[in-house]
């Protein structure tokens, strides 16, 4: 299948493309929900405006608006930037406990740039009880581990959920953790779309305790690519005397 033929275009040009494809899924977000009936939520969100991507929203799964907030899927696509991909069937728990089976479709313009999101979101907490008492008779286990999402119209909880995620996996305060440590946990929000939001540097320095100085230092850090030391053939470098190594091969 051949390629699609991409345009650039100026920045207002873009802009409009852009624009006109949110507006034609305007009306799709209503048929989605009308079909799938009061279990299905659809929602288009425009990743321009991460504070408040939501621009059309039909159902009530999320107990969100418009103008309301991504959730951590729709800002990890955010982080992946045009290598997001489209997520598909995968499950998620809210926090009042619902069960969650959505697919989040990327939308890109003529350039291939990703922009926004068209998503799908069934609430299947009873079809999950029903099949989790027929499994139980049969004595089949249901699946466990869904990840809690937070869904809502506030991107500061999503944020915050977000740091506290990370947290969470590491396993300690960030008192605890090492400069190597704090480092990744820094990359990883980054990698997840969280510092693409306004003002979400000084929202983790709250969260964590630290300065603001401090976690714009580590963001710097987090961002800054790997050093690639340069060597000549006999090894040393080109501004110093050769290497000597240490027993286990490092540099002592």
């Amino acid at each position: 299948m051949a390629e699609p033929r991409r345009t650039t275009g100026t920045g207002s040009e873009r802009a409009g493309e852009q624009d006109a494809i949110i507006a034609a899924l305007l009306p799709v977000v209503d048929g989605i929900a009308a079909t799938l009936g009061s279990c299905c939520e659809a929602v288009v969100h425009d990743f321009r405006r991460p504070e408040e991507s939501v621009v059309a929203i039909a159902g009530s799964v999320t107990g969100r608006a418009v103008g309301g907030a991504m959730s951590e899927i729709g800002m990890g696509l955010l982080g992946r930037g045009d290598a997001a991909e489209n997520q598909l069937n995968y499950l998620t728990r809210t926090r009042d406990g619902k069960l969650v089976k959505s697919s989040t479709m990327v939308l890109r313009d003529s350039a291939g740039t990703v922009f926004g999101a068209l998503c799908v979101n069934l609430d299947i907490t009873a079809v999950s009880q029903a099949h989790a008492l027929l499994g139980d008779i049969a004595g089949v286990g249901s699946p466990a581990g869904v990840p809690t999402t937070t869904f809502g119209n506030d991107i500061d909880s999503v944020v915050d959920a977000l740091v506290d995620d990370h947290q969470l996996r590491q396993n300690k305060s960030w008192a605890e953790l090492d400069r190597a440590q704090r480092v990744q946990l820094f990359r990883g929000l980054d990698g997840r779309g969280v510092f693409a939001v306004r003002r979400a540097v000084e929202q983790v320095a709250s969260r964590l305790g630290i300065s603001r100085a401090s976690a714009y230092h580590y963001l710097s850090e987090a961002r800054a690519p790997a050093p690639t030391p340069m060597s000549t053939s006999n090894g040393s470098r080109p501004d110093g005397p050769p290497d000597t190594a240490s027993p286990d091969g490092a540099p002592a």
